[in-house]
């Protein structure tokens, strides 16, 4: 029998962003407000369609760019300025998970330095950096005192699985240092720590633990004071992208 592609049913894919950062020392996912159906006025996830001559690296990558501004590198490069960290994250198929049409969705976890307020584009009226508890609280209110609604299609399932998956990976890679600007000190470093895990760190131990791990920091010959006190040594990325031994996640 020859091939007849009007023989299987159509269906759609898109890109979800699961886009983190730090600001006031917390862990923000950006979100932005659905001006259109379905779930019109929901807060979800930054995405969109993949288009006919795109691969799914190059869609996040465009997505990326139109919601952030921001173009991403190949994580095994070293971080370029203004760039972020880009990676798939996992794919998501339910039949259900949209009403419009079948929709698998191929998400991508991005993660960059303190970022300004995003702009709106595309399908969305608005958007905001959230600090991802808030994101992923079921009712309630917010920090500024909005009501808290789920967020659309299963993209709290997508931002939870983006979550764990940074908190996972800084234990033993140097992620953590895409959070950093290109120069950074180790207690802006710790901070992004105990960000991410939501938890204190002792200094002292997060000091030695993360100078004396091969290739992970290289001392850059500068100090700053913006963090205020004593001049604090500058640091950048080191080659390292495996952390042996690894930062353990402190249990809570």
């Amino acid at each position: 029998m020859p091939y007849d592609p009007s023989a299987f049913p159509p269906f759609a894919v898109t890109v979800d962003l699961v886009v983190l950062t730090v600001r006031r020392h917390s862990l923000c996912a950006l979100a932005v407000r659905r001006g259109e159906s379905p779930f019109k006025g929901r807060w979800a996830l930054p995405g969109g369609f993949v288009r006919a001559d795109e691969d799914l690296n190059q869609a996040a990558a465009r997505e990326l760019a139109e919601e952030t501004g921001l173009r991403a590198h190949d994580p095994s490069s070293p971080a370029q300025d203004n760039g972020a960290h880009l990676e798939q994250l996992a794919t998501y198929g339910d039949p259900e998970r949209d009403p419009r049409m079948r929709v698998v969705s191929v998400a991508h976890l991005a993660l960059a330095p303190d970022l300004p307020a995003p702009r709106a584009g595309g399908d969305a009226s608005n958007a905001r950096w959230a600090p991802v508890e808030e994101l992923l609280q079921q009712g309630g209110h917010g920090r500024d005192g909005e009501p808290v609604a789920p967020l659309a299609f299963d993209h709290a399932r997508i931002l939870a699985d983006g979550v764990e998956r940074a908190r996972s990976k800084i234990e033993y890679s140097s992620l953590a240092t895409a959070f950093c600007p290109p120069e950074f000190t180790v207690g802006e470093l710790r901070r992004v720590y105990e960000a991410v895990w939501g938890v204190a760190l002792d200094p002292r131990n997060f000091h030695r633990k993360v100078t004396g791990t091969p290739g992970f920091l290289v001392p850059t010959g500068g100090t700053t004071t913006r963090q205020g006190g004593r001049p604090a040594q500058l640091f950048r990325a080191g080659g390292a992208t495996l952390l042996n031994p690894p930062m353990l996640r402190p249990e809570v």
